[in-house]
């Protein structure tokens, strides 16, 4: 998503990071300046989590 959004994004807040609860984040500012935050579970704990 990162290297899709590249081209485009004027300001990423966090380059993409493994948070302790074990999803993968990637936070960056839309044209209006809202803060969106694009991420997915990647360890087997938060996987499970978001599986119910």
């Amino acid at each position: 998503m990162h290297r899709n959004l590249s081209g485009f994004v004027e300001e990423f807040v966090n380059e993409p990071t493994t948070m302790p609860w074990g999803n993968r984040s990637l936070l960056l500012r839309d044209p209006d300046g809202n803060l969106v935050n694009f991420f997915t579970p990647v360890t087997p704990a938060a996987r499970d989590k978001f599986a119910r």
